[in-house]
């Protein structure tokens, strides 16, 4: 039987590819999903996610997200991770507080917390 801790291990593994595949990264959230990075506006809905992620690769390449540590109690599933991209060729680290809450296996919602300033910082090449 796969936990809801093996889903989300399993999710994370998906940014090991350069370019995570948006249809298999969408079939991994309810229908009626939230997407929320704190700093920024949520995304709504499995499609606008699936739409948002799949984007991604117009800014940046994901070069695998490190999960220095991650709990589970019931339907929630919290990690602290270091989501590492390449923009225009240069290397991208942000520290983040990823925070799953899931329903039947699936992710319902998904809050990420970091520092905004950090990471435009980061993503300007500074």
């Amino acid at each position: 039987m796969t936990t809801n801790n093996d889903t989300i291990t399993a999710f994370v593994r998906e940014f090991d590819a350069a370019e995570p595949d948006a249809d298999k990264l969408a079939s991994y959230f309810t229908e009626d999903a939230v997407y929320h990075n704190i700093p920024m506006q949520p995304v709504n809905g499995r499609e606008a996610i699936k739409a948002a992620l799949g984007g991604m690769k117009a800014m940046m390449l994901s070069a695998g997200w490190e999960v220095i540590h991650q709990v589970a109690d019931g339907d929630v599933v919290m990690n602290e991770r270091i989501d590492r991209f390449t923009v225009q060729g240069r290397p991208v680290e942000v520290e983040v507080m990823g925070v799953f809450e899931l329903r039947d296996g699936k992710i319902a919602a998904w809050r990420d917390y970091f520092d905004l300033a950090g990471f435009q910082k980061s993503m300007a090449g500074g």
